[in-house]
């Protein structure tokens, strides 16, 4: 309940800002509109007044002795306004109007403007002030004054609309808001529901995603989708490597646990018994050692993120391994192949990968071990060959599962753990190399490992 109060919370938030930030912006488009207008109507008027006083300025400039200046200016006085002629001291010589109490308002005009805009009884005036000669060659002013009614019309009228469509946007884009807010947060909020869902469960839920959706809600579904299986695949995994573990951990301590009571009660008195029983614990207890090794080895493996890739002679690092096994084992280990062969790998994992494989094949093979390097255009191929007994076919898929093993009691034998192959397999994976197995049963098995000229770095 409190999670999804808060999300209310700030669901209610981000609606109000985006409200607030549409009014905002709306408002201020409008205001410009308004003003842009304004300035224009203005400009329209006084284009229009102005030619209208030019043609004044030149009938006056015409007048003689015996006309009447006040015929003239009537006939281009403006409908809704004045003209005032003062002389060059700044008295009124002679003013003619059409609106009534005109004759109260002086203009004041600014150094380079054009015209100027002021307010007569709440509504615009337009005024422009001209130079002529009069009759009497004296210098006077004359100025022209038309109240701006009609534009002040269309101006309340503008503001009305402007109003209008600032009141109606605003509520459309805050319910287009609202709307887009509750279908972008509602498969987030399916997210958080199938996530609280999992947590409270314990079960790895996945959210319905449509096939035919491609934007990025769908692939965060997507996402979520795949790490939940990728989470699931992981635990389960973990879950079966626990159980395995402690099912192959259980063997050994039972066979030692047995030789210990077993010793306990015929061994002081029985040499042979005490004999059967010390190896058999020893035996055992190495085999242990060697499988919590491997289990180490594993989760080292597992735990290594980034690997060192570099250009390595191939031909060396194999005849090194080789003659290094030969040595530890005193067994004969063939190399057929010409050096060198370069390739873009990671040195030290791949001598880990060479000694795991012929360490197995070592254990299963009384005969020579022989190792072939090849190379073409795709990249380096190296493939280890024992003559052992052979893997069934049914089997191979299986080789390389954690604790699998082909022969339970060829294993007890040797020493093997079902570990080593998996290793291997989680090895070459890291370094891009593809491991694969052929197997004859009777005639033995061969071990490939493939190493691309083209590395695709795995980040794990």
């Amino acid at each position: 309940m409190y999670l999804r109060s808060k999300r209310m919370k700030l669901n209610t938030k981000i609606h109000l800002f985006s409200t607030f930030l549409t009014v905002v912006i709306i408002s201020m488009m409008n205001i410009g509109v308004y003003f842009l207008f304004e300035e224009m109507a203005f400009d329209t008027e006084y284009t229009q007044l102005n030619s209208d006083v030019d043609e004044l300025i030149t009938a006056l400039s015409k007048m003689g002795e015996h006309d009447d200046a006040a015929t003239i200016l009537r006939t281009f006085i403006p409908a809704n306004g004045a003209i005032r002629v003062n002389d060059s001291k700044g008295e009124l010589k002679l003013f003619v109007q059409t609106v009534n109490d005109v004759n109260d308002y002086h203009p004041k005009f600014e150094v380079g403007e054009r015209y100027s805009i002021g307010t007569f009884q709440g509504t615009p005036i337009l005024s422009i002030s001209k130079p002529v000669i009069w009759v009497d060659g004296e210098v006077t002013e004359v100025q022209t004054m038309k109240l701006l009614v009609d534009v002040e019309k269309n101006l309340d009228f503008l503001r009305l609309i402007l109003f209008g469509v600032t009141l109606v946007g605003m509520l459309l884009m805050a319910a287009s808001s609202i709307t887009l807010g509750r279908i972008i947060t509602r498969p987030i909020k399916k997210l958080i529901h199938t996530m609280s869902q999992s947590r409270l469960s314990g079960k790895y839920e996945k959210i319905s995603v449509s096939s035919s959706r491609k934007d990025e809600m769908a692939q965060m579904g997507i996402a979520f989708n795949e790490m939940m299986e990728q989470l699931e695949q992981n635990y389960n995994k973990q879950e079966q490597f626990v159980s395995d573990a402690s099912h192959e951990l259980k063997t050994p301590l039972t066979v030692i646990e047995s030789y210990a009571k077993l010793l306990s009660r015929h061994g002081f008195s029985n040499t042979d018994i005490a004999k059967e029983s010390v190896q058999a614990i020893i035996n055992e207890t190495s085999r242990m050692k060697e499988m919590i090794s491997q289990m180490l080895l594993l989760a080292k493996s597992n735990e290594q993120k980034v690997s060192s890739f570099e250009t390595v002679d191939v031909f060396d690092l194999v005849a090194a391994a080789l003659q290094s096994m030969g040595t530890a084992y005193n067994r004969k280990f063939l190399l057929k192949g010409e050096g060198p062969i370069y390739a873009n790998t990671d040195l030290e994992q791949l001598r880990q990968l060479l000694f795991i494989i012929l360490d197995n094949a070592r254990k299963y093979s009384e005969k020579e071990i022989k190792t072939i390097i090849s190379e073409n255009e795709e990249g380096t191929k190296i493939s280890i060959m024992d003559y052992g007994n052979g893997i069934p076919k049914k089997d191979l898929e299986r080789i390389f599962d954690r604790f699998y093993r082909v022969d339970e009691d060829r294993n007890r034998k040797t020493g093997g753990t079902g570990l080593g192959m998996a290793i291997a397999k989680d090895i070459a994976m890291r370094i891009s190399a593809e491991l694969t197995i052929e197997s004859t049963v009777g005639f033995g098995t061969t071990i490939h490992i493939f190493i691309p000229k083209n590395q695709i770095l795995i980040d794990f």
